[in-house]
């Protein structure tokens, strides 16, 4: 189940000019240009492509830079390295020969030689002197430029950060327009190629999550229970981590992003499971809680129980007409209705202290305007919770769903949740 990246880069071009088609019609404008860049490797070979990056181009080759031109061209920069990168780390783009591989009209070198065989993240103009050219060329009045300028997230950070030396080298690129919001409601709709993905992320993680709870007893620890879930991750399928996992048990299960890892398993304890693998770089997050003894306590089951009804009910009623989240329109709001459930059944709402879901996707907490409405195509978790610190108790239930036309679809259905289904999947433990 590794996966292999794509030898077909058609999707990914069909996506450019999809954004591109969107731009002209948006803006009104026939001469542009979109200039979105690679993420860069941080420390020894550690490297996760920029998701915007990798949803136009399908590439994890880090430091690129990809120019979408309004005429049909399509660029592809890349670093030139004084030492063959390939001898030290793969390289899937080694050339401009590649061009015609990865279906973009050329591949030209970023700028100057950059010394060893990694791109050092060290902005200076002569590593790129080819793209600073090219642009001086083409930016005349009446050009716009585009670029990933949102500055609400902080996964542009480093885009936001390139464009101003950018800018600084090179007067006349002025000022940009932010894609982003076109961008982002393109990659919102999942397409059959991403949902294959997600849903194998899922299965991973569900996979995972049954580690989890036969490694789970009396007398051990959360990183042990930690090590179980990611050596699934690893061992299944050469998957990582799409967040920090948190294994959480006792008082720790009423922190929502507890990592510390390091309390004992006792007895009457619950244990919060809250994981998602990542699997061709695209995300799952499955949240599962536990009782350690094997059995819920009547109070435990109790809030359990709750948290579930919650969930199974929200769920029932997500159709694309209704909202994560929504303050002008609280009656289909699910966050709000969550609320209010809560506090019709025992007045539980206050010990609910979070979103009741996010849109999931090339990231844990995917693009997507919360203002709209749900719609088909949309990925998202539906994760309520009841945290209650003065009885050490915390629970979160979550799975994830895509939108269809008539309502949400469960990807991890398989995975036990059920009172009885958990305690009889605790009965299993080896």
């Amino acid at each position: 189940m590794v996966f292999q990246p794509p030898v077909k880069f058609g999707i990914f071009k069909n996506r450019r000019q999809k954004l591109i088609a969107r731009l002209k019609e948006q803006y009104g404008v026939s001469s542009g240009v979109v200039m979105v860049a690679a993420g860069f490797e941080m420390g020894r070979h550690s490297f996760r492509q920029e998701s915007s990056f990798y949803y136009l181009t399908g590439l994890s080759e880090p430091a690129a830079i990809l120019c979408m031109y309004f005429d049909g061209r399509e660029i592809l920069y890349i670093p030139r390295f004084s030492t063959p990168r390939g001898q030290w780390v793969q390289v899937f783009v080694e050339g401009p020969h590649d061009a015609a591989k990865i279906e973009v009209t050329e591949i030209r070198y970023l700028g100057k030689d950059n010394p060893g065989y990694s791109f050092k993240v060290l902005f200076t103009p002569e590593k790129y002197e080819t793209l600073l050219t090219d642009l001086d060329k083409y930016i005349v009045p009446g050009v716009k430029l585009f670029t990933l300028h949102d500055m609400h997230n902080e996964e542009n950070s480093m885009q936001v950060s390139l464009y101003k030396h950018l800018q600084q080298w090179l007067p006349v690129l002025g000022a940009n327009v932010d894609a982003c919001p076109v961008l982002y409601d393109l990659r919102r709709t999942k397409d059959e190629y991403e949902l294959d993905l997600i849903y194998k992320a899922v299965q991973i993680t569900s996979i995972a999550q049954k580690a989890a709870a036969d490694t789970i007893a009396p007398g051990r620890f959360e990183y042990e229970v930690k090590a179980a879930i990611e050596s699934v991750f690893t061992g299944l399928a050469g998957a990582r981590p799409a967040f920090p996992s948190i294994v959480a048990t006792g008082m720790n299960t009423t922190v929502l992003h507890y990592t510390q890892h390091n309390k004992e398993l006792k007895t009457n304890d619950l244990i919060v499971v809250d994981i998602g693998a990542e699997y061709g770089n695209y995300t799952s997050d499955l949240t599962r809680t536990y009782p350690v003894s094997g059995i819920f306590t009547p109070r435990q089951r109790e809030i359990y129980q709750l948290v579930l009804d919650t969930q199974l009910y929200i769920e029932s009623i997500a159709t694309p007409d209704m909202f994560l989240r929504s303050e002008k329109y609280p009656e289909k709001s699910l966050r709000r209705l969550a609320m209010k459930y809560l506090d019709d059944h025992g007045g539980y709402g206050k010990y609910f202290c979070h979103q009741i879901g996010h849109y999931m996707g090339l990231d844990v907490h995917d693009v997507g305007d919360y203002t709209t409405p749900l719609r088909p195509g949309d990925v998202f978790t539906i994760e309520p919770g009841i945290y209650i610190p003065e009885e050490g108790i915390g629970v979160r239930i979550e799975d994830d769903y895509v939108m269809a036309d008539d309502g949400a679809a469960c990807l991890s259905y398989e995975l036990a949740k059920e009172v009885e289904d958990i305690e009889a999947l605790m009965q299993e433990r080896k």
